[in-house]
């Protein structure tokens, strides 16, 4: 019998990647922020002006996430969040440079590695992790380059735009890697947080492979451990 699969490669993950980006600044942003159809190919990835942050991950597989900020960007989207956040306009910063605008744009991109981690575990069935996010205000006669241990690296650049129409762009590496997607192989169903505490909470229904790499039957492990211990 024939076999037929689909292979998924290093564009198709920094896709995943491009689609955090959008879903996370827009629904925390409550705006519309898109990446562009084209991806450019470069030699190598770059913190740029105004406002650069970086994180490198590793796992199944090893790569460096970039996004560049000019100055309007990085103040448009973080007016936004706080914004949605409650805060008055009164109390808002003005310049990329404060330490509030760094925070946040920092706690965004935390936010976006997260989804795409998550994306990543569950449809590649693998696991990365990633360093904590660095934000550097960066003038504009500097480029740093950091250098990574990545093997026969592919890097990428795509450009974002937002609501406002202020560009930013995320520049992105990652080890050359292909993943072979079976034709019997089917995605884990998306499952109700809530029904799954509910389900494990009375010991009914066995532990997939998202879930346990998602850490949902962590606790209940724990506890099953702890009643045995006589703890």
């Amino acid at each position: 019998m024939t076999m037929t699969s689909q292979v998924i490669t290093s564009d198709d993950i920094l896709l995943k990647l491009c689609h955090s980006v959008s879903h996370v600044l827009s629904s925390t942003t409550a705006s519309q922020v898109s990446h562009a159809a084209m991806v450019q190919s470069i030699t190598k990835t770059c913190l740029k002006p105004d406002l650069g942050c970086f994180s490198i991950f590793d796992g199944g597989f090893s790569g460096l996430v970039v996004i560049n900020f000019s100055a309007p960007a990085a103040v448009e989207i973080y007016q936004a969040y706080m914004t949605q956040m409650g805060m008055p306009e009164a109390e808002f910063a003005f310049s990329h440079t404060s330490d509030e605008v760094g925070d946040v744009m920092g706690e965004l991109m935390n936010q976006i590695l997260g989804d795409f981690i998550v994306k990543v575990n569950k449809e590649l069935q693998t696991s990365i992790n990633q360093s904590q996010p660095k934000m550097l205000t960066i003038n504009k006669e500097l480029t740093i380059s950091i250098d990574t241990n990545l093997d026969e690296a592919v890097a990428r650049r795509v450009a974002f735009k937002t609501a406002r129409n202020h560009i930013f762009y995320l520049e992105f590496a990652m080890d050359k890697t292909e993943f072979i997607k079976l034709a019997h192989f089917e995605n884990d169903e998306e499952h109700d947080p809530d029904a799954l505490l509910a389900q494990h909470g009375s010991g009914a229904g066995s532990t997939t492979w998202s879930q346990a790499i998602n850490g949902t039957v962590v606790v209940d492990e724990a506890d099953d451990l702890l009643k045995e211990l006589g703890i």
